[in-house]
Order: structure tokens, then C-alpha cells, then sequence
């Protein structure tokens, strides 16, 4: 063994040292969750891969500067690694560039550095002082001939191309859906997740450099010539006006549920029963427009009422951009805001986020009482979450606008057998199956949430909104969705699906209607405010409010389908939305959803530049 050691390239040693050092902060002091033999098997892999990566550079360095790279990277990498490391233990987080240039992020982790030191971190140094050592010893192998430094390159793509696709099935579009930088970690390394992060903020950077501001007005210009009648001239301007806002954003709940059953049971008896009631604004054929931002896209367009961006996530690409968001103005109107989600600060990078946009606070996983038995699936139950918010809630200065994410409803809809109070689907469809469990849980937590807010005596004083943020059966299961509903998921259909709940209950308003026409979560700012009877005359945003009776006239998708009162266009073909078939034209005729297009084209544009560029910088909401 001895002897083996002995003859092995000093940059392949390094590199075995360094890679199982690095796997066992991963695995032990980050504390990276596995979830699978596969993840196991990348994130053993992924740092010995870069660390093969950095050292192999040095076998095409002349031989005595070979010792000397060796020894000065190792140095290096290390200080990457445990500058990580202290951050992680201060924020629970990975460094990032726009991290860096936080100076309030900086000036936190300064002043408790002493605490985040640890004396067993000099262990980690230990590789470090071996590799010095042994790079002055002259007698240990060097490589020098071409074919082997060939040969050991070869190595080196050959093993990145093997972490890269194993990367891939793992979490397909790991690229595009950069949503957790733990996950990024987790499957490509810290070092190429740095090389990763810096290449994304390049590109950001480049087309905010390049952006003056010139284009703010022929954005506003185009949107005030698409807007209807002024807010204040709608229906129920100011109805709640000074009450608090409760917002429920509910995961992956979609439409096709309500009002269905299982062997004789409701799926959603709540919900069902809520869209009914006197106080309820139901608004019908309402919209997720989300992207691959999930969760987070439909957080962003309520809160900004811009278009998500077609890849990636606006929450972790461009989170230090300037907004003009809803918790800002209502903070600005005497709202204290919240958000209460149990799961990690750093998912979706909200905790970032949040702070820029303006919440007052964010009550996160560190702020639930998190056990076994009240906790499966993506974490805490809902049931259990909302009950320990409530004193929360309670110690608010009120007014209030609290916004609360669920998690039980999540793919894959697991649910413990005693936890069930409803049969499963019998489809060919495992996650439709169980799909109907999880919601009629989350049913059941809504209608807990609302007693229980009536009990503490915050019932009547407040707003409540329920939202499905966005799909949960995807087109992946529709043939059993089609099976489930009786009929073909043709691109009709599919838009169709995307509507999700929305119920705005007002206690004590006796208000409640049904609204049939077309919305969608663009549209939610607009819809909050006039509700509360604030005006914003100077905003920049692409939707309306949901309550005017002269509104924009069609609905767009981020992937460039729409819905319009009378059309949907979706995968290249009109249909007639009502009747569910595709539009049949003389060649010669136009179909009707052209007009159409061009609209929304120019729309999703508009918004991409308004993020891309960080466009709001150059405009006074205030003037």
C-alpha cells in the first residue's frame, strides 16, 4: 500500500485528499440532505471531480513549478472551502456574488467570525500540510510526457462529463432550474457552482450595464394604452380598506378538484363550500402563470405583477434588482408584512428576496417547532403549521399583510395511511392517486386556519385570500387525467387545467359573486389595492384589476399561449374556447388568435426588460 501511495502522481493524490475532505464537510458540516442512493453517489463524486479539475492544470506546468501550484491551490481551495463554511454557519447558506456586495451580509458574518471558528476546522487543513511536505520532495513522480499529460486530460472531461449527466437524471434542467443553491451544490460541486454563479452574474451584469433607462417610457406608454378604466371607478374600491390581509399561497391546488368527489366525499368540502358564501369574491377562470420558478414565479408576479422570466427563477437570478413590490407600498401605507413558509430561508433564495422587496419579517423553518410526528412529505404538516402561526400572528402589529406558503400539497402528494380522511384515485397515475389525498389534508388545514382565526379574534378584522400557485398534475400524467376527467388533454385542455382557485373572502362584506371572466396572478397587486382603496397612479405593471368591468383582453403564458374571452392558443393551434376544438379556416382567412400574438409577445418582452435590465433604477414611483 505503502509502495502504491508511493508512485502515485503527487496532482492525483492531491486531488483524492482534497475530493474526501471536501465530501465530508459536504456530508457532516453543511449538512446536505440525501435522498436517494444516486444523490449519495454525486455528491461522493462531484468533489473529487473538481478537485481532479483544479490539480490536473499543474501537470502542464513546467516540472519544478509543478510542487509549487500544488501546494499554493490546495491553500487556496481550502480558504474557498471554509470561507463557505463560516458563512454556512452564520446564514445556512452558500456565499453568491450579489451576496458579497451585500454589505449588511458582510458586516454580520465580521462581527461574529470568532464564534463561527471552530478549533477542530484546523483538521481541515491537515491535506494541506501533506501536500506542502511532499512537494519538496524532488524524488516524488512528476508527469512530464506529453501522451500521459494527454491522457490524464482526458481523464479530467471524462469525469465531468460523467458528473454532469449523472447531475441531469438526478434533477433534469439542473441549469435552467437554479431554484436551491444547496441543490446546485449538492450535484455539481462548490467549486463549479462558484464558476456557475459567477458566469450567471456576468451575463446579468452585462445586459443591466448596457441598459439606460431610455426605454422606461415607451413601457409605460404601451401599458396605459392596454389598461382599462381607473381603478377607484371599479366595483368595491376600498371595501376593505384597514383590515388585514391574509394571503395563502396553496400549493400546486388546481381547479379540476373542486366540487369533485372520491367514493362519495368531497375532495375540498372547504373550498367548496368558501367560493359560496356571501363573502367570497370566486373568481372562476383564474390563471397560474408561472414558469420554471414554480412557487417563487407565482410569489413574484403577485408581488410585482411582471412576467416571470423563461428560464430559471427572477427570485435567484435577479433578486437585487429594484422593484416596486406589494409589500413595499403597503409597508409605506402603515402594513407591517410577513411571510411565513416552513421550510429553509435559502430555498428559492427568498430570504434574499424578501429583504429587498420590502417584508418586515420571514418566519421560516427555524421558527416552527418541527418534530416526527408533525412533519412528512416536504415538511412541516399544514395542519400543524398554521396552528403554531397563529401567535405569530397575533403579536403583529396590525394592520397586517402576512403571506403563508403551504407544503403538504406538494408533489409527490405523499401522506401518512393515518393522516388520510379520503380514499385514493384507482388511475394508472400514482401521483394523481394521491394527488386527491394531499388536498383534501390541505382542505381540511384551510378550514382549521380559518376557526382558529376566528377563535383568536382576528377573523373579522381580516382579509383572506386563497391562491393555488400553480400546477400539480403536470402533462406528464395526462392520461390518467384524462381517464380522471372523461375526456382527451389536447392543448386546449391543458390551458384549461392551468386555472387555479382563487376565493377573496371578505367577513362581513356580503359581497360575494362569482367572476367569470378571464384573470390571472398578474393580475393580484392591482386586485389587492383597490381592495384596500390604494392607489398607485405612477405604478409600472402588467396587470389589472380583476373587478373592472373594461379589462385587457387576454391572459398571457409565459411559454407565449394565451387565453382570451373568446380563444385560447396554445402549442401553435387556436381553439374556440367554447367549444374545445381547434379553429378550422379557409387558408386564405386569418385565424382570430393572430392579433392576439403579437400582443403578447411584445408584452413578455417588455417585462424581461424591465428584469434584465433592472430597469426600475431609472424611474420615480414617487414623482
Amino acid at each position: 500500500m505503502k509502495e502504491l501511495i508511493r508512485r502515485t502522481p503527487l496532482f492525483v493524490l492531491a486531488a483524492i485528499l482534497f475530493g474526501l475532505k471536501t465530501y465530508l464537510v459536504y456530508r457532516f458540516m453543511f449538512g446536505i440532505s440525501i435522498d436517494s442512493a444516486l444523490q449519495e453517489l454525486i455528491l461522493i463524486l462531484n468533489p473529487l471531480v473538481s478537485a481532479y479539475v483544479i490539480f490536473v492544470i499543474s501537470i502542464w506546468l513546467k516540472t519544478n513549478k509543478q510542487g509549487r501550484y500544488l501546494k499554493y491551490s490546495s491553500l487556496l481551495a481550502t480558504l474557498v472551502l471554509y470561507v463557505n463554511l463560516l458563512f454556512y454557519r452564520n446564514f445556512t447558506d452558500f456565499i453568491t456574488l450579489p451576496v458579497l456586495f451585500q454589505g449588511n451580509n458582510a458586516a454580520d458574518l465580521t462581527s461574529s467570525i470568532f464564534t463561527l471558528i471552530h478549533f477542530t476546522d484546523l483538521l481541515l487543513f491537515l491535506d494541506v500540510i501533506l501536500i506542502w511536505i511532499l512537494s519538496r520532495n524532488p524524488g516524488w513522480p512528476a508527469i512530464s510526457a506529453k501522451p500521459q499529460k494527454v491522457a490524464a486530460t482526458a481523464v479530467m472531461f471524462l469525469l465531468l462529463a460523467m458528473n454532469v449527466t449523472l447531475a441531469e437524471v438526478e434533477r433534469p434542467m439542473l441549469f435552467t432550474r437554479t431554484f436551491d443553491r444547496e441543490y446546485l451544490v449538492k450535484n455539481i460541486g462548490l467549486f463549479n457552482y462558484h464558476i456557475y454563479d459567477l458566469t450567471m452574474q456576468t451575463r446579468t451584469q452585462a445586459q443591466r450595464v448596457f441598459a439606460d433607462g431610455s426605454e422606461i417610457e415607451k413601457i409605460r406608454n404601451y401599458i396605459a394604452g392596454q389598461k382599462g378604466e381607473e381603478s377607484s371607478k371599479a366595483e368595491l374600491f376600498g371595501i376593505a380598506e384597514d383590515k388585514n390581509v391574509v394571503l395563502v399561497s396553496v400549493e400546486s391546488m388546481q381547479n379540476f378538484v373542486l366540487d369533485k368527489e372520491v367514493n362519495g366525499e368531497e375532495i375540498t368540502p372547504f373550498m367548496n363550500d368558501l367560493k359560496e358564501n356571501k363573502d367570497t369574491l370566486w373568481f372562476k377562470n383564474f390563471y397560474h402563470q408561472t414558469a420554471q420558478g414554480k412557487t417563487s414565479d407565482s410569489e413574484f408576479l403577485v408581488e410585482n405583477s411582471l412576467y416571470p422570466l423563461d428560464r430559471g427563477a427572477v427570485y435567484f437570478t435577479h433578486a437585487q434588482n429594484d422593484y416596486n413590490a406589494l409589500p413595499e407600498l403597503l409597508n409605506e401605507e402603515g402594513y407591517t408584512t410577513s411571510v411565513f413558509h416552513a421550510n429553509n430561508e435559502s430555498f428559492w433564495n427568498r430570504d434574499v428576496m424578501y429583504d429587498n422587496i420590502g417584508y418586515d419579517h420571514f418566519y421560516s423553518k427555524e421558527e416552527f417547532d418541527i418534530k416526527e410526528e408533525n412533519s412528512f412529505g416536504w415538511g412541516l404538516e399544514d395542519k400543524a403549521f398554521f396552528e403554531q402561526s397563529i401567535p405569530y400572528l397575533k403579536e403583529q402589529e396590525k394592520p397586517f399583510y402576512s403571506k403563508f406558503i403551504t407544503l403538504t400539497h406538494h408533489f409527490p402528494f405523499d401522506l401518512p395511511e393515518d393522516k388520510a380522511s379520503i380514499d385514493k384515485l384507482e388511475t394508472n397515475s400514482t401521483t394523481l392517486n394521491q394527488y386527491v389525498q394531499t388536498a383534501r389534508y390541505t382542505d381540511e388545514s384551510l378550514k382549521e386556519f380559518m376557526n382558529r382565526m376566528k377563535e383568536n379574534g382576528m377573523y373579522e378584522d381580516t382579509m383572506f385570500i386563497f391562491m393555488g400557485d400553480h400546477y400539480g398534475i403536470s402533462e406528464f400524467h395526462k392520461g390518467a387525467m384524462s381517464d380522471y376527467l372523461g375526456r382527451d388533454i389536447n392543448g386546449y385542455e391543458h390551458i384549461q387545467l392551468q386555472r387555479v382557485p382563487l376565493m377573496i373572502h371578505i367577513p362581513g362584506s356580503g359581497e360575494g359573486k362569482i367572476y367569470e371572466k378571464i384573470a390571472g396572478q398578474i393580475d393580484m397587486k392591482p386586485t389587492i389595492l383597490h381592495l384596500l382603496g390604494i392607489e398607485e397612479k405612477r405604478d409600472i405593471n402588467f396587470g389589472e384589476n380583476m373587478l373592472a368591468e373594461h379589462r385587457k383582453d387576454f391572459i398571457a403564458m409565459r411559454d407565449g399561449s394565451f387565453i382570451t374571452e373568446d380563444y385560447i392558443y396554445s402549442k401553435s393551434v387556436c381553439y374556440d374556447k367554447e367549444t374545445g376544438e381547434p379553429v378550422e379556416l379557409p387558408p386564405e382567412e386569418e385565424s382570430p388568435c393572430e392579433p392576439f400574438k403579437e400582443k403578447v409577445k411584445k408584452e413578455l418582452e417588455y417585462s424581461d426588460n424591465i428584469i434584465y435590465g433592472d430597469l426600475f433604477r431609472f424611474y420615480d414611483f414617487k414623482d
